[in-house]
């Protein structure tokens, strides 16, 4: 419970920091009274469809973040390379938490470094094709691509990822094929009951208001709380 409270809002922070940037006023000075002034457009219905902020992934988000102007202009130069840099720095963060404020320490540096790698390597390239094609299939914020890019993700994309995961960390750490074979028959299914009981919400404001660009940058915020949870699992014995 308290990892899905951790996920909840660690989603509802990543939304805000790369949601929409406050709008800086283009007044000179106040002309009116200010309890005359116009009524706000976000105050209005369909504010999303009125302001191009929501929606347009060229305009920078959350400007009082420090430095993501510049990762914003690196994400359109060099996307593959930056969200797998973004997925290093996230499992990097949920492996170094699991073992600090959960195993209790020591560091398991070898385990630190195989589980930052991963992120690097495979999270954030495969999220990078999958979400683009995920994206060019099923266009759309409406109810019906949110709620079928959701089941597309948690019901084929997941037990794929997961098996990855699982034969990768077998892979470095040595073990045989059957070995591999039994971790993946032994922890699939609870590697993806902990998916089902929080990505689904997440998603759900992942394809409703993230746009493509700041898909990997906002699971990866989101996901350093799981993360806790994958490097646990990952590291039981088969």
């Amino acid at each position: 419970m308290k990892l899905f409270s951790t996920i909840v809002l660690s989603s509802c922070l990543a939304t805000q920091a790369f949601g929409v940037s406050p709008v800086a006023s283009k007044s000179k000075g106040l002309t009116k009274p200010a309890l005359v002034q116009r009524r706000s457009p976000l105050r209005q219905k369909n504010a999303a469809d009125l302001s191009p902020l929501f929606r347009d992934p060229t305009i920078t988000r959350g400007g009082a973040i420090p430095g993501l102007q510049s990762y914003s202009e690196a994400l359109d130069k060099n996307p593959i390379t930056m969200k797998a840099l973004t997925s290093l720095v996230g499992w990097f963060l949920g492996d170094l938490l699991a073992q600090l404020f959960i195993a209790g320490g020591p560091v398991d540096y070898k385990r630190l470094a195989t589980l930052s790698f991963f992120g690097f390597i495979y999270h954030g390239p495969s999220g990078h094709y999958f979400y683009n094609w995920l994206d060019s299939k099923i266009p759309g914020t409406d109810a019906a691509p949110v709620f079928t890019k959701v089941a597309i993700d948690q019901l084929f994309w997941c037990p794929i990822f997961m098996s990855v995961f699982f034969t990768y960390l077998g892979v470095v750490n040595g073990d045989s094929l059957a070995t591999i074979g039994n971790k993946i028959k032994n922890d699939l299914l609870t590697a993806c009951q902990g998916s089902w009981k929080v990505w689904p919400i997440v998603h759900l404001i992942n394809f409703r208001f993230v746009s493509n660009k700041w898909r990997i940058p906002y699971i990866n915020a989101v996901q350093i709380a799981f993360n806790m949870f994958l490097s646990l699992l990952g590291s039981k014995s088969a």
